[in-house]
């Protein structure tokens, strides 16, 4: 999708949800590599309890659903590569970007706002 003047818009898809429990977490990541198959300059934000997607050694046996979390390793080869993290949110839940299975830039909440204003479309899931 391209604006009128031919410039590739930019898309920030914020995760807030954790990663198992609902279909948010999933269906997000699954519009994530269909945005970026058709050549968007896509990004992720993971705020709240969104940080729980990218969290290492996730193991969903127990509760009897698929581990998706490995997809998050393709998205480099769909040439998304801007993932951030709300440092906030990572202290409140005494993680750290140690933590994460893929490379993120962990940002302070005012600079993940200002990610957000300087986006065209923003996407929540």
């Amino acid at each position: 999708m391209t604006s009128e003047s031919g410039k590739v818009r930019k898309f920030l898809f914020v995760n807030r949800k954790a990663p198992h429990g609902t279909v948010y977490a999933l269906e997000g990541l699954e519009v994530v590599l269909i945005s970026a198959a058709f050549d968007q300059d896509v990004s992720l934000a993971f705020l709240d309890d969104g940080v729980y997607q990218l969290v290492k050694g996730q193991d969903t046996k127990a509760i009897e659903t698929k581990n998706f979390s490995p997809t998050y390793r393709a998205l480099e080869d769909y040439d998304v590569n801007k993932l951030y993290v709300e440092r906030e949110s990572l202290e409140a839940r005494g993680l750290a970007a140690s933590d994460l299975l893929v490379e993120a830039t962990v940002v302070k909440a005012s600079e993940m706002t200002a990610l957000m204003e300087a986006t065209d479309v923003v996407i929540g899931f």
